[in-house]
């Protein structure tokens, strides 16, 4: 089978946005193509590699996921506040997984194929085509390259999902640029023979000396392999993330003995919502449209749901063949609804954390359980938190800013 010349939809980008918007796409009866620009789909690796099992049953994955896309499964958290006060989570059943990304996505892009999507590797998508409709600007193919063969295709949309980055995003004319104040810069390496204290949870450490705006973070991968990262601000620090995140490790003898296997690094997104996801034929997916919890910066699932939706909204499109911005207009208001208005609270969250001092965070960490910590990572129950913040005046503005 080769690359057709007319499509219903192109989506650019194989990550799990891309996989899962061509996926729901195909699986709708549209002709689909899912095109990356890297040689092998899942590399290179650039994130925790965290699931949590809210999105696997969201998007209808539970006992589907086959063995070699997880590392370990995950049943709770173990949280330190700046004083080395420890809180820890405990469900007693799984609620996440650590992923062996490069095989998760391969999975899903394959899981496209599967569904009728045609998917292709080492493609590089070089300008988008748009032509005028009654008077207005419309995106209707891509131009690109194969194996140094360049191609045009003509297609009702293209799907931005080409990360971070979003270049295919801005080139349609979406105003997506990242901020700084909503970038973080994560720096992270996979390393092994270290020491856990829990090979199941999560380990993730606070602390404006260790990680300013950010934390540091443990993702098992098994009995004594593990992501250590971490996450900062990306402007007005002394160091960079690697620098900071070397001076914890030489702090954690049973983490610096370890070896390290592979290194990631990168701006995440925490943030910057956007209003509008579309124009006349186009509409961006995950990272390209910031769509990632502002917490801990996760954005697989989230991704994934965003693209069942827009997959859902680009079927419609073609019942109606009507792909103008109007249209496609529903996917934005059913992402807001279905996740983005959930998500802008778990902002306001982050927004406050950010603020406030380590000894009101360690106040915090005495003040709240951990059932109510991982609801407010989910935008949950923000009026506890206000209420414990309402005790210290100097935090009474902070407060109202969450109810």
């Amino acid at each position: 089978m080769v690359l057709g010349s007319e499509y219903d939809v192109v989506v650019v980008g194989a990550g799990p946005g891309g996989s899962a918007t061509a996926r729901k796409c195909a699986e709708l009866g549209l002709k689909t193509a899912l095109l990356e620009k890297r040689q092998e789909i899942g590399i290179p690796v650039r994130c925790g590699e965290g699931l949590s099992i809210y999105a696997v049953q969201a998007l209808g994955m539970v006992d589907k996921l086959p063995r070699q896309v997880y590392a370990q499964e995950i049943d709770g958290a173990i949280v330190y506040s700046p004083n080395g006060k420890k809180v820890v989570i405990d469900f007693g059943e799984t609620v996440g997984y650590i992923l062996e990304r490069k095989m998760y996505d391969a999975w899903l892009a394959q899981q496209a194929a599967r569904k009728g999507a045609y998917v292709q590797a080492k493609t590089e998508i070089t300008q988008l085509v748009k032509e005028q409709k009654n008077g207005e600007t419309y995106i209707t193919g891509v131009k690109g390259n194969f194996e140094s063969d360049d191609f045009e295709i003509k297609c009702n949309a293209v799907v931005g999902a080409d990360g971070v980055e979003g270049r295919i995003t801005r080139m349609a004319g979406l105003r997506s640029t990242l901020m700084l104040k909503t970038t973080d810069s994560g720096y992270q390496y996979e390393m092994v023979d270290i020491e856990m204290e829990d090979p199941r949870k999560l380990i993730i450490y606070f602390g404006s000396k260790i990680s300013p705006r950010g934390y540091v973070w443990i993702f098992p991968k098994g009995d004594d392999r593990a992501n250590v990262g971490i996450g900062i601000g990306s402007m007005g620090y002394e160091k960079t993330a690697k620098q900071y995140l070397d001076a914890w490790i030489a702090t954690q003898p049973g983490i610096r003995k370890g070896s390290i296997v592979n290194t990631v690094c990168g701006g995440i997104p925490v943030g910057g919502f956007l209003k509008n996801m579309v124009l006349n034929g186009f509409a961006a997916v995950g990272d390209a449209a910031h769509q990632v919890n502002p917490i801990h910066g996760g954005g697989i699932g989230e991704a994934q749901r965003a693209g069942y939706i827009l997959g859902h909204v680009l079927a419609e499109a073609k019942q109606k063949n009507d792909f103008s911005a109007k249209a496609l207009a529903t996917y934005n208001e059913r992402w807001w609804t279905e996740r983005g208005n959930m998500l802008r609270n778990v902002e306001k969250v982050r927004e406050v954390m950010e603020k406030i001092a380590d000894e009101d965070m360690d106040m915090l960490a005495d003040s709240l359980d951990g059932e109510t910590i991982m609801e407010l990572c989910h935008g949950k129950r923000l009026s506890v938190l206000a209420k414990v913040l309402m005790k210290k005046p100097s935090l009474l503005k902070l407060a109202t800013a969450l109810v």
